[in-house]
């Protein structure tokens, strides 16, 4: 290597490499941040639109094969590439530009009333006029066909500009895309973690979703590879976090919480729901019995500095509810309806401060 690399052509070299998220090569899509070169060394920079750890490594094994197959191997190549904030993905949002806000709602562990909320809070932001979307993300437990009514029901394709998309199903003015539209509902969906965030990937891309006020995201319990696709796929505008007082649960929801503000993630958290909070027997409607515990998620919200949006207590009319497919929200003017819209409520107003 005797003569002396210029800037321009470690460009011209870099060029030859495609950003997976932009489908453009890194350099047109802005994402080489720093270029040093001195006698035998090129020091880089490199963005990362994908704040996974295997994205990064891919992207720095690339630039480092690109670099020696064109200027050898005498050439030292230190290469960082680093993830941006989760701002600037949303800056470079591609998909689904038509939705305004895009929220998943999470929880640590299973069993703490997660899809029930989340069929309430769409269905409750619908009854407020806003335009919402539902995905269905919990792959392997699919359950929003059964709280939304629609069971047995099949997305129909739609040719959009010479694409297809799949067409949501309209329920309750919301639309719903769910695996288990696709699947038998008496057989166990036995999937494979990459073909499960596939399918998650075509429910987001190549779903008819028009333009939202609103689009929820229902996850699986836990933290895995749904997560990591989906935060791949769609820079988040926020999560929701659901959580019963007991510190089993508490414990989880931590972790869950932590899991979304690790640097190259950060996805801001919206705020903490308590389920479950409390148990009223109806022939004793002034009782509160605090069976899992008092205020655990209130204070797990104060605790780690975020908003509390709301307390929603164990009652039979909104299991009844979600397993018939009429939403609670929807029981005009009962203790339930009137909970889940204060949480709609809180939930506006949080969002506005996130996202003005």
């Amino acid at each position: 290597m005797s003569e002396t690399i210029t800037r321009e052509q470690i460009l011209n070299s870099l060029s030859a490499i495609q950003d997976p998220e932009t489908k453009q090569d890194i350099v047109s899509a802005n994402l080489v941040a720093e270029i040093l070169l001195e006698e035998g060394i090129a020091r880089l920079q490199i963005n990362s639109l994908n704040p996974a750890l295997h994205a990064r490594k891919r992207m720095e094994e690339a630039v480092k094969f690109r670099l020696e197959k064109d200027f050898g191997k005498d050439l030292q190549i230190e290469c960082n590439v680093i993830s941006v904030s989760g701002a600037e993905r949303k800056a470079r949002r591609n998909v689904l530009p038509e939705v305004t806000h895009v929220v998943a709602i999470a929880s640590g562990k299973g069993g703490v009333g997660k899809s029930t909320l989340t069929a309430n809070l769409a269905v409750g932001l619908a009854k407020q006029g806003y335009r919402v979307g539902l995905i269905d993300a919990d792959i392997y437990g699919p359950s929003m066909p059964t709280m939304l009514d629609v069971v047995g029901q099949r997305p129909t394709m739609v040719e959009i500009n010479g694409k297809s998309f799949i067409e949501p199903i309209d329920q309750y003015r919301v639309k719903l895309l769910s695996i288990g539209f696709f699947t038998d509902q008496e057989n166990a969906v036995v999937w494979r973690g990459p073909m499960a965030s596939k399918a998650l990937t075509q429910m987001i891309t190549e779903g008819n979703w028009g333009t939202l006020d609103y689009l929820l995201i229902d996850l699986p319990p836990g933290t895995g590879d749904i997560h990591l696709s989906l935060l791949q796929t769609l820079p988040l505008d926020g999560v929701i976090i659901i959580s019963t007082p007991q510190e089993v649960a508490l414990a989880d929801a931590r972790r869950g919480i932590n899991m979304f503000k690790v640097d190259g993630l950060n996805v801001p958290i919206v705020g903490i729901v308590e389920n479950m909070a409390w148990f009223t027997p109806e022939e004793l409607p002034d009782h509160k019995y605090y069976i899992f515990g008092r205020d655990g998620a209130k204070n797990l919200a104060e605790g780690m500095g975020i908003a509390f949006l709301g307390a929603i207590p164990l009652v039979q009319s909104i299991r009844e509810s979600g397993d018939v497919g009429r939403p609670a929200v929807l029981q005009e003017d009962s203790p339930m309806s009137l909970a889940f819209d204060e949480l709609v409520r809180n939930f506006v107003q949080r969002m506005k401060i996130l996202k003005p």
